[in-house]
């Protein structure tokens, strides 16, 4: 789907260049994100980002449909545009063919009748589209359109909102909606300091909880409910957000994307600002996938391609909205850690023993705490308790001077990044003392101070004052949370340090290979293997030196070139899976078998009813270990590459990663130690490592394959790629070719 639509997405990137007023550029690297710079398959390498200051601040805003008669909807929603106006800044003009005046202000009668410049049009009308059309000529600069009834509904509702999509880019300006709300119009506390939480949402109701945590301490700076997307997408927002230097982390719940590429753009460009970017994507479910659907009308994509994506961009993805909430509020307010380790200290040992195999569980390093700094320890706390990690207390240090003492010692240990302190449960006055020291003690220290208030009741003194009233410790009600978010937290920040974007990397010309592989493309029709390969060939793919026959004598003749033993397969368009029907034969070792083998598979095509273009005669590969890499095509982001383990275990194991085009070497290396049997590559039970640098090699050739014919290939199934023992390469044994 998105291979049929480059045209469009090209066309709509150089309407957001001009839409913006200016060239945006990047902050960090000065890239300039010009219309034009795009990847060697016309897909742009550059998302402009939208001037959205005179959105979320305009000087003045035309309400459209405005009211003030009690009982109507549209007067409620006028009412607070007016607060929220106030609060901005901004002068309100209500626009109302027949009223006067709404809440004392004086109306005009319709669009055609603004005589001043507007920044935002807020529309309060069931159909959007001829107003639209009017304020074409009105340069408004922004639209929001709160009316539903499009994508959301079905074939008929996306017809419209592609009606009022193509309005919008005739327009000039950008459009918020439709089917959203007024949560970009809420009242932000200002009272809160520090970096802000921005939130952007297709669900008003879904960012409730994040936008709650004002009342937790933690500032929200913005809120986008972008609704169906018709234009302002959740990539304008996630890359305007990602600028901000009020923004310290960005909490997205996403139930579709509009485009996949242009969400990786996004996503891109936050982590070249180091801006963490917190994600709930719905869809991990066929249901979910499908009331999503209903919601918005937006793709919600294949789960597994999402999810490998977001992590190949540092997308932080959590399933809870109370993760959301957590996970953001930790990453926007924490600073870089200074070491990875996290120390467990606690006044319980079975609390602290717990809370460590969780911690060590999802991945989470205890390191041991070095001998001098136990000793260091046991001044404060009885020799027969445990302080090299989890440290216990016992409990009493924590009421008086020594609880300071302790806290101080762990965080001045050099390995210790985290201090994560579980109180299941208040037991004042101990509980208010411990908390105060852990407050007093993270002002005092750039490393992270965490606590877990167990307590069901949540009303304690210790809990709403002395923690809650900390900007500097982070606060969790539960230990799943508390460790998901230290552990996104130490990720991001790794991911961060090294993070070198796939869009530098991507091919922005052809390679002498795609002149070669396009003449063996078959439009809408499957290659056969010896074509598939020859499709490999060309991208310096190594295959199994092999001859092409169409009889029994030129089968010997290939045989004794090849060299024996052999194998014979046969070889058609139609063939996905031989060996089922028995046309493979291998270590043939001799004319003779080499005769029967090819009367044998050529008798089985006649009784199956097979067209072959001939038999292939093969070389006999050494073993190594079986592996498959693949490239199909994602609705929401494109090519994607996949490589896992291959032959039969394949279908049964299942043990695949993916990834998006582009990416470098570090990314196909990562590929391969997400998998379960990654340890058959470094060699088991004898078996000999195999050639890890030679498979790398391979899915970068596939992935560059994958993006020079993005649009002609549908599907290319390499399987075996058979690795060989270090040193001797890979070679792709069989292959599988779609053309689009």
């Amino acid at each position: 789907m998105l291979g049929s639509t480059h045209g469009t997405f090209t066309t709509d990137l150089r309407a957001r260049v001009v839409a913006c007023g200016e060239t945006p550029r990047d902050a960090v690297h000065g890239v300039t994100a010009v219309a034009g710079d795009l990847d060697v398959s016309g897909r742009p390498l550059h998302l402009p980002v939208p001037d959205l200051d005179r959105f979320f601040r305009p000087e003045s805003v035309a309400v459209i449909g405005a009211s003030d008669a009690e009982g109507r909807p549209n007067t409620g929603i006028t009412r607070q545009l007016l607060a929220w106006a106030g609060r901005v800044g901004a002068r309100l003009v209500p626009v109302h063919p027949t009223r006067t005046s709404v809440f004392g202000i004086d109306c005009v009668p319709g669009v055609g009748a603004l005589t001043e410049p507007v920044d935002l049009a807020v529309l309060l009308v069931a159909d959007p589209l001829p107003v639209i059309e009017e304020l074409a000529e009105t340069k408004v600069k922004f639209a929001v359109a709160f009316a539903s009834g499009f994508a959301e509904t079905g074939e008929a509702g996306a017809a419209a909102q592609e009606r009022l999509a193509a309005a919008v880019r005739r327009s000039g300006l950008r459009l918020l909606g439709p089917n959203t709300n007024l949560n970009a119009f809420e009242r932000f506390r200002d009272d809160l300091e520090g970096p802000a939480v921005a939130l952007i949402t297709q669900s008003g109701h879904q960012g409730r909880p994040v936008f709650t945590l004002q009342e937790l301490g933690v500032r929200l700076s913005h809120w986008a409910p972008t609704g169906n997307e018709a234009d302002l997408e959740t990539a304008d927002f996630l890359s305007y957000f990602a600028g901000r230097p009020e923004v310290g982390a960005i909490a997205c719940y996403v139930e579709g994307l509009k485009d996949g590429r242009s969400f990786l753009l996004a996503a891109d460009r936050a982590a070249r600002q180091g801006v963490p970017v917190v994600a709930v994507k719905v869809g991990r479910t066929e249901t979910g996938a499908r009331t999503a659907a209903s919601h918005t009308g937006k793709l919600t994509g294949a789960d597994r391609v999402v999810d490998a994506a977001m992590r190949q961009y540092g997308v932080i993805r959590v399933d809870g909205l109370d993760q959301l909430q957590d996970t953001s509020a930790l990453l926007a307010r924490a600073r870089r850690p200074q070491a990875d380790g996290v120390v467990v200290y606690s006044i319980s040992g079975g609390t602290g023993a717990h809370f460590a195999d969780l911690a060590t569980a999802a991945g989470l390093s205890l390191p041991e705490l070095p001998q001098a700094r136990q000793d260091e320890l046991h001044q404060w706390i009885p020799e027969y308790l445990n302080v090299a990690n989890p440290v216990d207390n016992g409990g009493h240090p924590v009421g008086d001077w020594r609880g300071r003492k302790i806290i101080d010692a762990i965080l001045a240990d050099p390995s210790v990044g985290v201090l994560i302190c579980p109180i299941t449960g208040p037991f004042p006055p101990m509980s208010d003392k411990l908390a105060q020291d852990l407050v007093d003690a993270a002002e005092a220290t750039d490393k992270l101070v965490c606590v877990v208030w167990g307590s069901p009741v949540g009303t304690e003194d210790a809990y709403r004052t002395t923690l809650l009233g900390s900007s500097r410790v982070a606060t969790f009600r539960t230990f799943s949370n508390c460790i998901g978010a230290v552990k996104a937290y130490l990720d991001h920040h790794r991911f961060t340090a090294g993070y070198r974007s796939p869009f530098d990397e991507a091919p922005r010309t052809p390679s002498p290979s795609l002149r070669k592989a396009q003449a063996l493309l078959r439009p809408g029709r499957r290659l056969s293997e010896h074509a598939a390969k020859q499709l490999l060939r060309a991208y310096g793919i190594r295959v199994p030196r092999e001859q092409l026959v169409t009889s029994a004598a030129a089968a010997v003749r290939a045989a004794g070139l090849v060299g024996y033993p052999v194998v014979m397969k046969a070889s058609g368009a139609q063939l996905a899976h031989k060996t089922e029907l028995g046309l493979v034969k291998v270590g043939l070792t001799s004319a003779s078998q080499v005769r029967d083998a090819y009367r044998e598979l050529t008798d089985i095509a006649r009784f199956e009813e097979i067209d072959l273009d001939g038999i292939l005669v093969c070389q006999m590969v050494g073993r190594g270990v079986e592996m498959v890499v693949g490239v199909t095509h994602d609705e929401l982001f494109g090519p994607t590459v996949t490589v896992g383990l291959g032959g039969v275990l394949v279908e049964v194991l299942n043990d695949t990663a993916v990834r998006v085009p582009p990416f470098g070497e570090r990314e196909a290396r990562s590929m391969l130690e997400e998998l379960r049997g990654r340890a058959l590559l470094d060699g088991v039970r004898g078996a000999p490592p195999a050639d890890v640098d030679a498979l790398v090699e391979v899915v970068l050739r596939v992935q560059r394959m994958a993006l020079e014919l993005d649009g002609d290939l549908a599907e290319l199934d390499i399987n075996p790629l058979m690795v060989l023992p270090r040193g001797q390469g890979a070679v792709a044994l069989d292959a599988l070719a779609v053309c689009r």
